[in-house]
């Protein structure tokens, strides 16, 4: 309820900056305004008002007001050098507005609680340079910085509202109730800064909570300005800032001691106030300090007898430190913002690299070779720094009059780093790799010290893991240029790795196209197909369309269970039988269940089937696995049970988990006859007219084409499962739109389509198609990738099944299959027509005159 609450702060703070920046100006400004005169107090200070001290002041105020100067510069150096290690001059800049802003309030406070005058701001702006944090700032505008677009830059910000908001809000009045004990020391000048320091904590939550989210908003809306459709302060190594935040959240332990505390202290700061409102407890009064207060005219300020020499020691500290920063850090830093983001350098600006024992060459990418230049920034002096420089100088030059990007000398004169340093930057967890250049990283690779199939989680990003391998790899292909069409950008490789590729340099877009509506049991589906053949996708949708004019296809499933078939080996053939026997058994059978059933909550043991050859023993699994394909699962239960069946028989040797008795992706008679996976059917009738009109052909046509090419052609040869046209089309192209395993189409087209006249007068025709064996799933796999979810959710059975488990998985059966049963009316009516030649020639756009070829 408060992370919302929060979240909804956020959105309107972000969605309306304008209307914020000038209420809070205005508010600022009001106070400036008010007339406030301090009435004079009984108490050293309370929550409106603080102490006016007398002039007369010891030397230990003198030393303890220079140390905390000094304390607050030195501090507020060091977070500024931290964010400037973050590799982005937005960064820098929000945290300035942040910063100069705060003091504004802050300044205007004191000033109107010490009477309009600049007095109170010697002692006061020290205590609040102490008390500021940065790194909420600087998370809140990180989450604004992974977005990809203005609308993406308020919705992190509500989100990073929501995580930080109410942890800040707690720190905050933790801060204020502990600070606040200090106002009640009965000490006149620690009482003076605990006052300052409660109002340093107040100014800095206000500041963030209303100008600073919507300063970022504003910001990043007027510099938006895209490259390829990315904004120049997108940066990608802030893009899992939302996970990074989420996993940093406070334990809720700690945010209950803090809550409980804060009561506690609130409890003794009103026993305290109300106490010292009764007669006789005001402290002032006893005369015993050795300080007066002044009921009418502004606090005056401290009249230090070393004033001179304190302030040239902060000011020697401050211009110190500026002249560190500014000058002798600028090398390093400008090295690390190159080398922060996977994307940012080019080969040409980091030939220098590791100096190992033979450092290999690096060789000049592709010209379109991950050549443009994704966004700029400009830095302190109004220059132009590459955020996301060009991995090629030469793809993408510098705008006309405009900087250029560091040569080749510069960069040797500035990264050249030996091989042992790298190694011990790569080690380093406060540095890791993201300190390297992509050259390092190559270099790291060719001494082993970096495995290349482990590239994309050794780097900070998958996608430079895949960049560097793919620079790697050019060089050692036939057309060096060969990869730069082959896209890698913007793809979440992170559900890729360890899931459905290893080694990867890219990703293959192919082209989807959609069939339909398709009527299937009273239900309308629009079916995703992914191909590179032409007509495939226009023929499929005619079939639909003459379905959906028939009234639809109906369909059943009659088998759902996922088979794998392991090979054991015994002494003889005899004692091979003997454990035949037993496996046939209910004893045996319910034996191999029990543990089978336990090694998953969806798969459960349904029947052994047990062939034997010689003194080997093929065994084969059968059981349901839910909404998932499955080998997984039967794999892990069939590994468990054949070792309870080691511990009956010691002297069974597995040979193989998997021994082809399964059968997977294999044309194989058992998937055939005894099914695997789902097995369905289709149906449906269409009118004459139908037949006529839409698929151009005649009923008596079209069942003597089925008998003569899908059953007789294919017995002729020798044929298993092939009894129909194309249904390895269809079965293909939505198991690549649907992220199934492409192989599994050698099993899962098995398909028999017949047809038959129907009617009264035998002029409609009925078509089924039975499938026996689709092996698939809706979950694993190909199917986390987000564009294979989308073609799962177009067809309403993405992930695992709310009510019955498997029931998604058994409707994408029921779908596959009634597509290729539309697939087999088209393509077929098309044969009897003579029309397949010439639609191909036509929707492939072929130049070639089919009149001029067949003459």
């Amino acid at each position: 309820m408060l992370a919302r609450l929060f979240r909804l702060h956020g959105l309107l703070v972000a969605s309306h900056p304008w209307e914020v920046i000038v209420g809070t100006l205005a508010l600022t400004v009001c106070l400036v305004s008010m007339n406030h005169n301090l009435a004079a107090s009984s108490q050293v200070c309370s929550w409106n008002e603080c102490p006016q001290v007398q002039e007369t002041v010891h030397s230990s105020d003198v030393i303890t007001l220079t140390i905390t100067r000094c304390m607050a510069i030195v501090y507020i150096y060091f977070q500024f050098k931290n964010l400037r290690q973050l590799g982005s001059k937005y960064i820098l800049g929000i945290a300035g507005l942040f910063t100069g802003f705060s003091s504004f309030v802050f300044s205007t406070v004191v000033i109107h609680f010490f009477g309009k005058e600049l007095t109170g701001l010697n002692e006061a702006l020290p205590f609040f340079l102490l008390l500021i944090d940065l790194s909420k700032a600087s998370a809140l505008a990180k989450f604004a910085l992974s977005s990809n677009s203005q609308e993406e830059v308020r919705e992190n910000i509500s989100q990073g509202m929501a995580i930080l908001g109410p942890t800040f809000t707690l720190d905050a009045l933790v801060e204020c109730l502990v600070i606040g004990v200090g106002t009640m020391s009965g000490v006149p000048q620690l009482e003076l800064m605990c006052c300052f320091g409660c109002m340093s904590v107040l100014a800095n939550y206000f500041v963030f909570m209303t100008f600073f989210p919507a300063c970022v908003s504003l910001v990043l809306e007027l510099s938006r300005e895209s490259r390829e459709g990315r904004p120049i302060w997108q940066l990608s190594h802030f893009a899992r800032v939302l996970a990074e935040e989420e996993d940093n959240k406070p334990n809720p332990v700690t945010q209950r001691v803090k809550i409980i505390m804060s009561l506690s202290l609130a409890l003794v700061h009103a026993h305290t106030r109300l106490a010292a409102e009764q007669p006789g407890q005001n402290r002032s009064a006893e005369g015993a300090h050795s300080y007066e207060m002044s009921s009418g005219g502004p606090m005056r300020p401290l009249k230090l007898p070393s004033m001179h020499l304190e302030q040239a020691i902060t000011l020697g500290l401050a211009l110190l430190l500026a002249v560190k920063y500014v000058f002798f850090e600028q090398t390093e830093t400008e090295s690390s913002l190159s080398l922060m983001s996977p994307i940012t350098s080019s080969p040409a600006t980091q030939t220098a690299g590791c100096r190992g024992e033979s450092p290999p060459p690096k060789p000049r990418a592709a010209p379109s070779e991950r050549g443009e230049t994704e966004g700029k920034a400009e830095d302190a002096e109004g220059t132009s720094l590459l955020l996301f420089a060009s991995r090629d100088p030469s793809a993408a030059p510098p705008p006309q009059g405009g900087p250029r990007a560091p040569g080749p000398e510069e960069s040797l004169a500035r990264s050249s780093r030996a091989l042992e340093e790298c190694v011990a930057i790569l080690s380093d967890p406060q540095r890791g790799a993201r300190f390297l250049s992509d050259k390092e990283v190559m270099d790291l690779v060719s001494s082993r010290n970096i495995l290349n199939y482990k590239l994309e989680s050794v780097l900070e990003t998958p996608e430079r893991g895949v960049a560097i391998r793919r620079d790697m790899l050019s060089p050692k292909l036939p057309v060096r240029s060969a990869l730069a069409s082959l896209p890698y950008k913007e793809y979440d490789y992170s559900k890729v790795m360890g899931t459905c590729c290893e080694n990867v340099i890219g990703y293959v877009p192919v082209p989807v196209g959609v069939a339909g509506p398709l009527l299937l049991d009273e239900k309308h589906f629009y079916v995703p197909m992914a191909t590179t053949e032409g007509c495939l996708v226009a023929s499929t949708n005619r079939g639909c369309r003459a379905l959906s004019l028939s009234g639809g296809c109906h369909s059943r499933i009659l088998a759902d269970s996922m088979t794998r078939g392991p090979v054991v080996r015994l002494p003889s053939a005899c004692r091979a039988a003997e454990v035949k026997v037993w496996l046939e058994t209910p004893e045996g059978f319910g034996a191999m269940r029990d543990v089978f059933d336990r090694s998953s909550r969806f798969a459960r043991l349904e029947k052994l089937l047990v062939g034997l050859a010689g003194r080997n023993l093929y065994i084969r699994f059968q059981s349901q696995t839910g909404d998932a394909m499955g080998m997984n699962m039967l794999s892990k239960g069939t590994e468990q049970a054949l070792q309870r069946l080691t511990q009956q028989y010691p002297d069974v040797e597995v040979l193989s988990v998997s021994g082809n008795y399964c059968t997977d992706k294999k044309s194989a008679a058992i998937n055939w006859v005894l099914g695997r996976g789902k097995s369905a059917v289709c149906e449906a009738t269409v009118p004459a007219h139908v037949v006529r009109e839409v698929l151009k052909s005649s009923t008596a046509s079209l069942v003597e084409l089925n008998i003569n090419k899908n059953l007789v052609g294919s017995a002729m040869a020798g044929s298993i499962g092939g009894f129909n046209a194309h249904a390895a089309n269809i079965v293909a192209a939505i198991y690549i739109a649907c992220g199934q395993d492409p192989a599994q189409t050698v099993g899962s087209s098995n398909c028999i389509t017949q047809m038959e006249a129907a009617g009264a007068g035998g002029e409609d025709l009925y078509i089924s198609c039975t499938m026996p064996s689709i092996e698939l799933g809706t979950v694993g796999g190909g199917t986390n990738l987000a564009p294979q979810q989308a073609c799962l959710q177009m067809l309403g059975v993405q992930g695992t099944s709310a009510g019955e488990p498997g029931q998604n998985a058994r409707q994408l059966a029921r779908v596959v299959c009634a597509t290729v049963l539309a697939g087999e009316l088209s393509l077929m009516a098309a044969l009897a027509a003579g029309h397949l030649v010439k639609s191909h020639m036509v929707h492939n756009r072929s130049k070639t005159n089919l009149s001029e070829t067949l003459s």
